[in-house]
């Protein structure tokens, strides 16, 4: 089953965000590379596509696992999280209608 997994970032957190995102990009790319990413990236705090020094309010992932469970747990072990780029995840079910 697929889930949305939604990563809240704290405040001032960009440099953080910058020092672990090859950590957090390896992760995305095993799922993609088992076929298991629908689409994962980043939300900027602001109406822009390169936000700069403003950043990210967060980031969405939506991916296929098991179960809720295990969609937990790989988001748990996010680099992100434990470099304290986000203050809360939530992970819920997805159901892809289109395309």
């Amino acid at each position: 089953m697929w889930y949305v997994i939604e990563g809240y970032d704290g405040q001032d957190v960009l440099d953080a965000r910058r020092e672990a995102r090859a950590a957090h990009l390896a992760r995305l790319h095993a799922l993609q590379d088992a076929g298991r990413l629908l689409l994962a990236g980043p939300c900027p705090a602001i109406d822009a596509e390169d936000p700069g020094a403003a950043g990210f309010s967060g980031s969405v992932v939506v991916a296929e696992f098991e179960s809720l469970e295990a969609a937990r747990t790989w988001a748990d072990a996010d680099p992100y999280l434990s470099a304290g780029v986000y203050v809360r995840v939530q992970v819920r079910p997805f159901r892809k209608v289109l395309p």
